[in-house]
């Protein structure tokens, strides 16, 4: 085998290049924040969260090179930043659970506020401090392509292209905003669905959803797996939720009256969507079985070096030096008795807690490991990180029930170590991606994981404020929209239909109504508002709440997940590309995964285009780059607007509507004019040479 010729960064190591400066850690916070903000709307919306990475460099040069930084300030800036979008992956796919489970009525409260705030805060230096370990494991895997850590690289690398990169970042923000304030403003239609009788059966069809957001992922994953995802929603769709409704009401007495569209999603959200639980769950140890023996090649040498570190044999090179392994031995542990005060708060026996302790410890590094991995290979923004949190979830609770816990305090404990795991999980992806970038440009290892700890602290603590944000906001939006509609149908009192006892067989006047707080309107009208909700659905957080509370409550519907788990072999033996994503297709709404599907179809004609024009590699790259940003401005666009109207709702501003039924017609000619925009976009002002 031949060597290889040594690897040399963009700054060498010897170099004394400013690097961990105030401003550039400042910046990096402020950016953290905002990443997270826009990453958290994005969660609720679609279930999924995208890499900040391409953001925040883009922000970072900006800013940075206007104030005459350096090259590695501007790495230290977006590693710092880029951190915040994977804070509220961890929040976003679990603490919305605590309200949909009920263990949190409210949901915001201080006492809410500052155990979620510990959970994310040390769950995330969890995270670095498992990153640290496992650097250079897969940093230093050739097999590892890192494709968003190039990219991100090439960022930087391009000097003069800042301003350019600059002004497509913005147009896409713009894009985004543009048309995400016509949706709220109902000159666009948000979706179109139509039911089809075909003999006694029936299909309902759905177009996708009007929201930038979804077509920037769509883009940024690319054709191929835009096509898988879609798939999972055509097999969900297509096939399982009508075929479903066929057979429960084939001999239906009342067949005539039943209305399919109702029958039909109520298929998909009672069995099928547990069906895709089944499905991630092979699809999460079919990962880890195939990166077997990388990860224990990989944890074999993480210990190795550890020892070698440890009697001052390992490199001195300043761009191979992590956090001293005794201070990350010393964080934690110190982590890990945090983490027993906190699942003893949760389950009140210290025996529990204790052992969800060990539990969260072991799964969560060898999680780390796999989300590093996968991060290497697919990048941040298509890393299964709510799959992997649901392995933790069903074992956490099995464990849980076998240690005779039970009742809410068995939730909030098995939804405090998925929290945990979750966030520790998705903090390491992110650190690793962050990382490897920085091992191109010449970043100092130890600096940028250290910088993280100030991104993490700044994201978290702001984190839980705008999910109740977001989440108050959307409740009181559409409670009020309800009673207005009551008003105007002269309906003056409500009979209670739902399943909560503290409102079973009561009636309400709108007058009493009103004096409810809004959670307790929304469960009184059933307008299925906030998170769980037609408008922030937080699909991996509802599916942690049905899992826990079918395990925990003796409820679960064991046999749909077994035919998932069945059918995720299945997938195996067809050799389909990834299982999980599928089975991701499954679970979201038909008009979220079509949306993201039309994203990787533009994707798809762009690099077509692309191929049409022979262009050489540099301005291959150059053009990537455009397009990147541009997909990354319009989720931004959209997630920033949707803050700003969720915090309309919460401050009871009333927005005007321009047609109460927008023609969808409209919607299709505005997604046109996004895919012209996202295909020939990038070209713009890039090198024709």
């Amino acid at each position: 085998m031949t060597e290889s010729k040594p690897f040399v960064p963009i700054v060498p190591a010897e170099s004394n290049m400013k690097e961990f400066t105030f401003r550039a850690v400042f910046l990096g916070a402020l950016m953290a924040m905002l990443m997270g903000a826009a990453n958290a709307y994005l969660g609720l919306k679609a279930g999924m969260t995208i890499a900040a990475t391409y953001t925040t460099a883009i922000i970072a040069m900006a800013v940075l090179k206007s104030l005459k930084g350096t090259l590695l300030e501007e790495n230290t800036a977006r590693t710092v930043g880029s951190i915040g979008g994977n804070i509220a992956a961890g929040a976003v796919f679990v603490l919305p659970a605590f309200f949909i489970t009920k263990v949190w009525l409210p949901f915001f409260t201080l006492e809410h506020y500052i155990i979620s705030s510990i959970i994310l805060v040390f769950a995330g230096y969890l995270g670095i401090m498992f990153a640290s370990i496992l650097r250079r494991v897969l940093i230093e895997d050739k097999e590892l392509p890192f494709p968003e850590s190039i990219a991100a690289a090439e960022i930087h690398k391009s000097g003069q292209r800042g301003a350019k990169g600059s002004g497509m970042l913005i147009s896409g923000i713009a894009v985004g905003i543009i048309f995400t304030i016509l949706e709220k403003f109902k000159f666009l239609a948000e979706k179109w669905e139509s039911i089809v009788e075909i003999g006694k059966g029936h299909l309902l069809l759905k177009s996708p959803g009007m929201a930038p957001a979804y077509f920037g992922v769509g883009y940024i994953i690319g054709p191929k797996l835009g096509a898988i995802n879609f798939s999972g929603g055509i097999l969900a769709w297509g096939l399982l939720a009508p075929a479903i409704a066929y057979f429960i009401n084939f001999n239906n007495p009342e067949y005539a009256g039943i209305n399919w569209s109702d029958a039909i999603n109520s298929a998909w959200r009672l069995y099928v969507r547990n069906i895709a639980i089944g499905g991630m769950l092979v699809g999460t140890f079919y990962t880890l079985y195939k990166m077997r023996s990388s990860l224990f090649e990989g944890i074999r040498r993480s210990f190795d070096n550890l020892r070698k570190s440890a009697i001052g044999e390992h490199t001195t090179l300043r761009t191979d030096k992590d956090l001293n392994i005794k201070i990350v031995l010393i964080v934690t542990g110190i982590i890990a008795v945090i983490m027993v005060g906190i699942f003893y708060y949760f389950s009140s026996g210290i025996l529990v807690s204790v052992v969800a302790m060990i539990v969260m410890i072991l799964i969560g590094f060898m999680f780390a490991a796999v989300s590093g991995y996968l991060v290497g290979i697919i990048g941040v923004s298509n890393n299964p990180t709510s799959g992997l949190t649901i392995s933790v979830l069903i074992i956490a609770a099995l464990i849980m029930i076998s240690m005779g816990l039970g009742g809410n305090a068995a939730i909030l404990a098995v939804l405090g170590v998925a929290a945990f795991t979750c966030t520790a999980v998705s903090v390491a992806g992110e650190m690793m991606q962050d990382l490897k970038a920085g091992h191109i440009l010449g970043g100092t290892p130890w600096r940028m994981q250290f910088g993280d700890l100030f991104g993490v602290t700044t994201s978290a603590i702001v984190m839980f404020l705008v999910l109740a944000l977001l989440h108050i906001g959307d409740v009181k939006e559409l409670t009020s929209d309800e009673i207005l509609k009551l008003e105007a149908n002269d309906k003056t009192s409500i009979e209670y239909k739902g399943e909560d006892s503290r409102f079973a067989n009561k009636t309400f006047t709108l007058e009493e109504i009103k004096k409810l707080h809004p959670e307790e309107q929304n469960e009184v009208l059933g307008t299925n508002a906030g998170f769980g909700g037609k408008n922030l659905a937080a699909p991996q957080a509802s599916l942690m709440a049905a899992m826990v509370n079918g395990i925990i409550g003796g409820k679960t519907e064991f046999i749909m997940i077994i035919i998932g788990i069945f059918m995720g072999f299945a997938l195996i033996l067809m050799q389909v590309k990834s299982p999980m994503l599928i089975a991701v297709g499954m679970y979201l709404p038909l008009e979220t995964s079509f949306a993201i599907f039309i994203g990787g179809f533009f994707k798809g004609i762009y690099e077509l285009v692309v191929k049409k024009k022979n262009a050489d590699e540099s301005m291959q790259m150059n053009l990537s780059n455009n397009g990147v940003l541009l997909a990354s401005g319009l989720i931004a666009g959209e997630a920033l607007t949707g803050v700003l109207f969720a915090a309309f709702a919460f401050s009871d501003i009333k927005i005007a509507h321009i047609f109460e039924s927008p023609s969808y017609l409209i919607s299709l000619v505005a997604i046109i004019i996004i895919g012209l925009i996202l295909i020939y976009g990038p070209f713009k002002n890039s090198n024709k040479k």
